[in-house]
């Protein structure tokens, strides 16, 4: 048997061994030889081999269920079909393989060693990367458990006449037993949104937190109420756990409920039944919101509603909300809404004057949890690419002081140390006596960002520097201690004497101290003048003196009032204790920066910002003697910053290292620009060597941070630890502003500078650790990928059928591909990824991309990391390849899965068959397919579509057609065991590839089908429009009706052949390029494809074939009254024999 030789024009791959090839080279069947007597146009069945005699007299004796017609049969198989005539000089063909070879060649079950090694290569990777993700890199838990004594209230008269959803949602207020118990609404309005299948209950901890701390801390301070602090009224709403962020419908709706729930909560402050508030005070006129999850989201979409009440919110906190982009793209609604709510965003910000802005009044803080929450990608809370930062930011709650610790998606609702945090800051931001319930935009900001970020961000404004001396130091010799330049002042113990001392340490000038910083640490509070504290820090300048006096340096007593004793020397101060930073302790016992252990203190200024100051002064008020410690002094960058200048090819090849002298700084700084990526893990090392001389004060503090989002981790009495950054993300949009995303990784290293050890630094990348970071930021690659496999096999599949009349198996077909297609397909897409990563900073590029998004080529465009893997950094380029062996795997593995499944359903099939009388015998063939009347498909497939357009989802009659395929698959099984032929063969392969890509659509549907089956359970029948599309669903239902009556699609030997290998190979280029931003598109391709391969089986009936040319005698003999009572190709009907 001859192969066709590789690289013809129809190189199949050596799969010639299902047909037969004549001396001259034509491929015919094995099934059919055309006579070499017969006239032209008339073949007749080859007469069985002698082996295979049983098989044909088995064939003769059921010769009335034929499972092709003559006539067809002979057009498909006749050398005309493919413009080749027999000669007569052309020899017999050779004798066909014996039946069990056959049977071998045609096992859909066959595995060459390449699809085992390939398989085998593609576990092996998907284990490692599942064992990483679960084993590797993961941050400590420290979140402790929160209680409280809940009460709701549901508000029922928010009735039909305020919502139509009134039967669907429901309004409730929270009240904390054993504290406020009073329905009646008197305070500030807080409305919390519950996210994806999320509960109106879950705002507890949070509420009962607020309660406890109005009537704790706040009720009884006449300063706090006179600022306008009132307790919160917490509203809640239950959204009978909707799945939002499967559904972008639900979520709209949802929006819109909500608009209208807070123009009801407004109201209630207007009612005097429901209302206590005091008298004097406004009404609101807005309501603060509190998110979780796609609750943030939502609340992002009510200000886009047409329903917004303007002004109605002016205030957004967000838990663990994927603002960027939507976690999952299976549903076109939720793409589109995304799109135009950020687009709305980024537009509002964008415009010229705060009149033009409707946003311009809004403050917006999403928090995120960090590498703990499994559910969202924590980038994707960033809010770097939607507001500036004027009006918000992004902030992890491993930042967050006396936080210190990440939460996955649900503890982030209740965390102890959290909530506390959070209420705070709600308090920190609202007043009472504005209508609008909250202080000014600009405050709001800066008091968040003084409450949940670390103090040492620079957007967080040093209020010190900035406010006026309010206390006068007066100077005297016997208490004071004066400091030279470049001393550093070091208390391993404080409260000698028992009486105060003060040390002054002058502020250098800038020009010896450019980028220098003041750094001062210590375990004691500081003195804030409001809270007694052992150690006070003021930030002084000189006094103008009287006339002829001199300027003396030492100070004694402090002194408020604004004179002193008579000849002193005053020094103008402010207290720095209101821009202190709090940092976990880290002493030898700690193990984790979120022990229960009180906090460092820690100030930390830039020079340059002290120029309007000329002392610190550090003030001892201990009367006793303690165990306290401080640290201060003055640095310059060279010696407290270190700029490490490595990529990613020498920090993986190399690592880094750094060794740290003995004379350092308290503080030393490594920036790592290039260590930015969501991708990497690393592993940090430090060997520090012991102290010379005493103990050390405090052992070693690491902080880890970028700035962009504002993410900060802490290792106490460290040694080093697992580092990984929430900076560039694949798929992420860029920034507002257009720039980089992150500055880089930034490590600040605290140890004792009495020390005088050394430190060695190593950082080096985490291979294993890296590749559990694919989960989180490629998960939708696993539904993508498949289908470009997928779809590439299945176009080998028809290209092999069209040339040689043979439909090859997936298995076969696979194995051809991993040969020649699929890695031609991966090489090139991993260029492309290269190239577009190189080409959009390229002018002509970005010229051409804005040209195609329709922005212009100055504007930001923010979905230029859409494409392929989403990411513009060349060094990935070897994901390509790797997503694409896994995908390989994964579709091997789903083949044989099916296959499993198809043949265990055909044995029960049969056993239930042969052990039970059927009394329809008669309208069943041999190979199980039920013979129905036109009549009867057109009236199946009418109710099927009158249903999609009136009651059911399309998604749902998809679920049914996929499992009609499966019976239709298991039915051609049954076929191919009973008649063993190729076209029973070809049936059986065509059904089962058929069925593999439709379920491999099946996850983008099944989403949207648990929406609309929650719908039914809670009651609420009002339909979507988007899903009763009947365009969307007709030509799989027409498809599948038609295969599952034994029909075979018709081979096409003329060029319209490549119009199915167009569309399959479209349907693999789309799912590479977008099949993760847009997956939900990836239906509506496949939905084209069938569609064509409908008209294809249409098109077997008609004189005019446009699966093959033949000529128009013959054609007419084909549509002879003998064969037209029945389908050509039809396995099952009742045919009537050719004379």
């Amino acid at each position: 048997m001859r192969r066709r030789p590789s690289g013809s024009q129809e190189d199949e791959d050596g799969l010639d061994l299902a047909t037969r090839t004549t001396p001259d080279g034509n491929a015919r069947s094995d099934e059919m030889t055309p006579t070499k007597d017969l006239p032209r146009g008339e073949h007749t069945l080859k007469p069985p081999d002698s082996k295979s005699s049983r098989e044909a007299r088995r064939n003769s004796a059921q010769e009335h269920h034929s499972t092709w017609s003559p006539c067809i049969t002979a057009a498909e198989k006749s050398p005309l079909a493919n413009g080749h005539v027999r000669s007569k000089d052309t020899p017999e063909p050779t004798e066909e393989p014996p039946r069990h070879s056959r049977a071998h060649v045609r096992s859909p079950w066959r595995c060459s060693f390449l699809t085992l090694a390939a398989s085998a290569c593609s576990i092996l990777l998907l284990l490692a990367i599942a064992h990483a993700f679960l084993t590797r890199q993961l941050d400590p838990k420290g979140c402790a458990m929160s209680y409280m004594r809940p009460s709701f209230s549901r508000f029922a008269d928010f009735d039909t006449e305020h919502t139509r959803f009134a039967s669907k949602y429901s309004l409730y207020l929270y009240r904390e037993g054993g504290v406020d118990e009073d329905t009646r609404v008197k305070g500030i309005p807080v409305l919390f949104i519950p996210g994806n299948a999320g509960s109106y209950k879950q705002m507890r901890p949070i509420a009962a937190e607020a309660a406890n701390y109005f009537q704790d801390q706040l009720r009884g301070n006449a300063g706090e109420i006179s600022s306008g602090k009132r307790p919160l009224d917490f509203f809640t709403v239950d959204f009978n756990e909707e799945l939002t962020a499967f559904h972008g419908q639900t979520m709209l709706d949802q929006a819109e409920y909500l608009n209208e729930a807070v123009a009801y909560i407004l109201a209630l402050y207007h009612n005097p039944q429901m209302s206590l508030r005091e008298p004097g005070l406004p009404d609101p006129k807005s309501v603060i919101i509190l998110g979780h999850s796609m609750g943030g989201v939502v609340a992002r979409t009510m200000l886009r509603m047409p329903n917004y009440q303007e002004k109605s919110i002016n205030t957004i906190v967000t838990l663990s909300a994927p603002h960027a982009r939507p976690p999952v793209s299976f549903d076109a609604a939720m793409v589109a809404a995304y799109q135009d709510i950020n687009t709305f965003w980024r537009e509002s910000y964008f415009a010229g004057s705060s009149d033009d802005n409707p946003l311009a009044d809004v403050t917006l803080v999403s928090v995120a949890g960090g590498g703990l929450d499994t559910m969202i990608a924590s980038e994707y809370s960033s809010l770097t690419s939607l507001v500036p930062d004027t009006h918000g930011f992004t902030v992890f709650t491993s930042s967050i002081p006396n936080v210190w610790t990440g939460m996955d998606h649900l503890a982030i609702m209740w965390c102890n140390q959290f909530r506390r945090a959070l209420v705070r800051a709600i308090f920190d931001v609202v007043d009472a006596r504005r209508p609008a319930q909250t202080r000014a935009q600009p405050e709001r900001v800066a008091a968040l960002r003084r409450r949940l970020l670390t103090g040492m961000e620079p957007v967080v404004e040093k209020e010190a520097l900035n406010h006026e001396p309010t206390t006068f130091l007066s100077l005297e010799h016997s208490s004071t201690t004066m400091m030279a330049h470049g001393d550093r002042l070091e208390l391993r113990s404080l409260g000698h004497g028992g009486k105060t001392r003060a040390h002054v340490m002058p502020v250098p000038s800038q020009p010896e101290s450019e980028g220098g910083k003041f750094t001062l640490m210590t375990n004691q509070r500081l003195d804030t003048g409001d809270e007694e504290g052992s150690v006070a820090v003021f930030l002084c300048s000189v006094s103008p003196p009287p006339t002829g006096a001199s300027v003396l340096s030492y100070v004694m007593d402090r002194d408020d009032a604004s004179g002193s004793s008579s000849g002193s020397t005053r020094l103008a101060c402010k207290n720095a204790a209101i821009d202190v930073s709090l940092l976990p302790a880290s002493t030898n016992e700690s193990i984790n920066a979120f022990d229960d252990a009180t906090p460092f203190s820690y100030l930390q200024y830039e020079v340059a910002d002290m120029s309007d100051n000329q002392f610190v002064a550090v003030i001892e008020r201990s009367s006793e003697l303690s165990d306290g410690w401080l640290f201060a002094e003055f640095s310059s960058a060279k010696d407290s910053s270190i700029l490490v200048s490595k990529g990613h090819h020498q920090l993986l090849l190399k690592g880094m290292k750094r060794k740290l002298p003995p004379s350092r700084p308290m503080m030393t700084e490594l920036k790592i620009p290039e260590v930015h990526s969501t991708l990497f893990a690393y592993r940090l090392d430090i060997d520090r060597r012991p102290c010379q001389g005493a103990p050390e004060s405090f052992a070693p503090l690491l902080r880890q941070y970028i700035q962009e989002p504002y993410e900060s981790k802490y290792f106490v009495n460290t040694q080093g630890g697992n580092i990984n950054v929430h900076g560039i993300s694949p798929y992420m949009p860029p920034p507002l502003s257009g720039g980089g995303a992150s500055e880089g990784l930034s490590l600040q290293l605290w140890t004792d500078p009495t020390c005088n050890s050394t430190v060695k630094v190593t950082l080096s990348v985490d291979v294993l650790g890296s590749a559990g970071k694919l989960v989180m930021r490629y998960r939708t690659v696993l539904a993508a990928m498949p289908v470009l496999v997928v779809a590439i096999v299945m176009r080998k599949q028809f290209k092999v059928y069209d040339a040689t009349g043979v439909f090859v198996s997936f298995s076969q077909s696979m194995d051809q591909c991993l040969r020649t297609s699929l890695p031609m397909i991966f090489t090139a897409m991993t260029f492309l990824g290269i190239a577009l990563s190189k080409a959009t900073k390229g002018p002509l590029a970005r010229q051409w991309l804005s040209t195609s998004t329709g922005t212009t080529d100055t504007a930001v465009d923010f979905t230029i990391n859409d494409l392929l893997l989403g990411t513009s950094d060349p060094f990935f380029w070897f994901l390509v390849p790797l997503f694409g062996l896994i995908a390989v795997g994964i579709c091997i593995t789903a083949n044989y899965f099916v296959l499993m499944v198809t043949n265990t359903f055909e044995f029960i099939y049969t056993r239930i068959r042969s052990l039970t009388s059927r009394t329809d015998d008669s309208r069943r063939s041999p190979t199980g397919f039920t013979t129905t009347t036109t009549q009867q498909r057109i009236y199946t497939t009418g109710v099927l579509l009158l249903l999609v357009a009136t009651v059911i989802p399309y998604q749902f009659a998809y679920l049914v057609l996929c499992m009609v395929q499966l019976m239709t698959s298991v039915r051609a099984v049954r076929a191919a065991r009973d008649i063993s032929s190729t076209q029973t063969y070809n049936l059986c392969n065509y059904t089962h590839a058929t069925l593999l890509l439709m379920l491999w659509i099946l996850p983008l549907n099944l989403p949207t089908l648990v929406v609309w089956m929650h719908n039914l359970s809670v009651q609420w029948l009002t339909s979507f429009s988007t899903h009763h599309n009947l365009l969307c669903i007709l030509p799989f239902i027409l498809l599948v009706e038609t295969q599952s009556t034994g029909n075979m699609v018709p081979r096409v030997t003329s060029r319209i052949r490549f119009l199915t290998n167009t569309l399959t190979f479209a349907l693999a280029l789309y799912a590479a390029i977008y099949g993760v931003t847009y997956a939900y598109r990836l239906h509506y391709i496949v939905n084209a494809l069938c569609a064509w391969l409908f008209v294809l089986h249409c098109s077997d009936g008609g004189s005019l074939s446009l699966a093959r040319w033949v000529p128009s005698a013959f054609a007419s003999a084909c549509n002879t009254p003998a064969t037209s009572t029945g389908s050509h190709r039809g396995y099952g009907r009742n045919t009537k024999k050719r004379p």
